[in-house]
């Protein structure tokens, strides 16, 4: 089940390829087990990192009817449905829900400005999605469109099936606090952050539910969260640890590929490769990765 008390870690799933460009569901199998023994709530699959608009329809279809599978039950399922169209959008709404899957998310395209458009935007995506729990994803570094908090609850206030925010605001946090202060949304609902967990521990103290994005070391999202009630600054000192390499993939274009690298070389998917377009680590970058993870490695033995 997914509605408005979502919490945790949703990790954004990567889409793994074999060397030839075809997705490799073996790698699939053993990145939903990797992600769930990292300790994750939920799995949100063809999501922007996912590479979502490299896949055909029927790719995505299969894709996520795998996932949902090995998954079985155990948590939640959020797929990224966005597309130019509302028919695309309808399409594959309905074929994940029927595969199993617990909700949809939707991002605004970006050619919407006005405040009027991106909340009309939302009530079409409805009218086609039906009553599937949605995510609206905020993310103007990369749709472009600023939603702005009076947006937001708008959304929240006319749409019942909203029921998540995905926060990749940037900087955002005084919008999490904002929508958090009693009466700006007529209901609570979730808010899980993203932007590769880089400011979760101030998030989560903001009043954010936890973390909907992706990196290749979940576990440190996981102990983020996990310790931001009990023992705060135990979370801290993990984040710190893994904080040169969640900034390192930080970096727009190469980010992705250091995530697969990483992902690669702790056997979770069997290739680190991208369905073209995509950009590539050079030797220099593929260094520079690799001894960021030893330094974490060795930073983990330290901390106990």
């Amino acid at each position: 089940m997914f509605d408005e008390t979502a919490a945790g870690v949703y990790v954004i799933a990567v889409t793994p390829f074999l060397p030839d460009g075809s997705v490799d569901m073996d790698s699939t199998d053993r990145m939903v087990d990797f992600y769930l023994d990292a300790g994750a709530t939920g799995l949100t699959v063809l999501g922007i990192m996912g590479e979502a608009p490299k896949l055909t329809g029927a790719e995505s279809a299969a894709f996520v009817k795998r996932i949902v599978a090995r998954v079985a039950g155990r948590v939640p399922v959020i797929v990224g449905v966005s597309a130019p169209g509302f028919a695309q959008m309808e399409g594959l709404t309905k074929s994940v829900m029927e595969s199993g899957a617990a909700g949809v998310m939707v991002a605004p395209p970006n050619h919407l400005r006005t405040d009027d458009q991106i909340v009309g935007y939302y009530h079409q995506a409805v009218d086609f999605i039906g009553d599937a729990p949605m995510v609206v994803q905020d993310f103007p570094l990369v749709t472009g469109v600023q939603m702005s908090v009076p947006v937001i609850a708008r959304i929240v206030r006319d749409l019942p099936t909203c029921v998540c925010l995905k926060h990749e605001d940037w900087p955002g946090l005084e919008k999490i606090s904002t929508l958090r202060k009693p009466g700006v949304l007529d209901r609570r609902i979730s808010i899980l952050c993203g932007n590769g967990g880089v400011f979760l521990p101030e998030e989560m103290a903001r009043g954010a539910d936890g973390a909907m994005t992706g990196f290749a070391y979940p576990e440190m999202m996981v102990s983020v969260v996990k310790h931001h009630a009990s023992d705060p600054e135990r979370g801290r000192d993990l984040f710190d640890a893994y904080l040169p390499l969640a900034r390192f993939e930080q970096q727009p274009g190469l980010g992705l590929a250091i995530r697969k690298h990483v992902l690669a070389k702790r056997g979770v998917i069997a290739h680190a490769t991208q369905r073209r377009p995509g950009a590539a680590l050079s030797p220099a970058g593929v260094a520079e990765v690799e001894a960021l993870m030893a330094r974490l490695t060795r930073r983990l033995a330290e901390l106990g």
